[in-house]
């Protein structure tokens, strides 16, 4: 039998996750004005962004000294390129915000040596303190950031290749499934884990299966989320179509 520390909350929909999920990233920043915040790309955060954006204009709330670290990024895209996460980043939520824009840290797919990168990009993290809450997102076959199924547990930032199946669930935000990039930067597992706080993110009955496993299943690295379930202080926010697979009583 093994601990789990892993926290579930099940939302009604989309948009209560989203605010569930900013209220507590809000949290975090009013505690701390310097916090290391751990930022995901793709659909299921962009509520969350929407909501973080709406409390900064409305209600005052400051990122002026906050530090971003992002999880990954293609290898081969350009910042300014419409897919790159860069561009995600700084178009859905960046450029809506009083971030300074140097605190921004986003991996590099154009770095001529990205082997190199990786090594700063941790060494970066390390000297910002280390993450204090880092947001999660979560792939139909269980992956976090590009952390394929077989991920070793301690890996650090470094060049992934993805899989079919990514490069698949991936081909919706391009016009052709043989435009996705074959390989990203990725911060490792054991890079996440460190983080003092996780939050994952998950909505829709295609990633349901990948819950069920992630909650109910022992952990494993053929399902990278799973592994969450041995940190101090992490929380799922799902919504009801994503939580529906559970057979267990939350």
């Amino acid at each position: 039998m093994w601990v789990v520390y892993l926290r579930l909350i099940v939302a009604d929909d989309y948009d209560d996750m989203s605010r569930k999920a900013a209220s507590i990233v809000a949290e975090e920043v009013r505690k701390n004005k310097k916090l290391v915040l751990g930022l995901a790309t793709g659909s299921t955060p962009l509520g969350l962004y929407r909501e973080l954006i709406r409390m900064h204009k409305e209600e005052g709330l400051d990122f002026s000294q906050v530090k971003i670290f992002n999880l990954d990024e293609y290898v081969g895209l350009a910042p300014t390129h419409d897919q790159s996460y860069n561009y995600f980043m700084f178009h859905n939520f960046f450029n809506h915000i009083n971030i300074d824009k140097k605190d921004v840290h986003i991996p590099d797919g154009k770095s001529k040596d990205p082997e190199a990168f990786c090594r700063d990009y941790e060494r970066m993290i390390d000297e910002a303190g280390g993450i204090g809450l880092q947001i999660l997102g979560i792939g139909s076959n269980g992956h976090i950031a590009f952390n394929e199924p077989g991920s070793p547990a301690d890996s650090k930032t470094r060049v992934v290749t993805l899989s079919a199946q990514t490069i698949k669930d991936n081909a919706r935000f391009f016009r052709d499934q043989n435009e996705v990039p074959k390989k990203s930067i990725s911060m490792g597992i054991g890079t996440i884990m460190k983080a003092r706080m996780i939050i994952l993110l998950a909505s829709g009955k295609n990633k349901a299966d990948a819950i069920a496993k992630t909650l109910e299943g022992p952990p494993t690295v053929n399902v990278p989320a799973s592994l969450l379930q041995k940190h101090k202080d992490a929380i799922i926010i799902a919504d009801k179509e994503a939580a529906s697979k559970l057979t267990g009583k939350y």
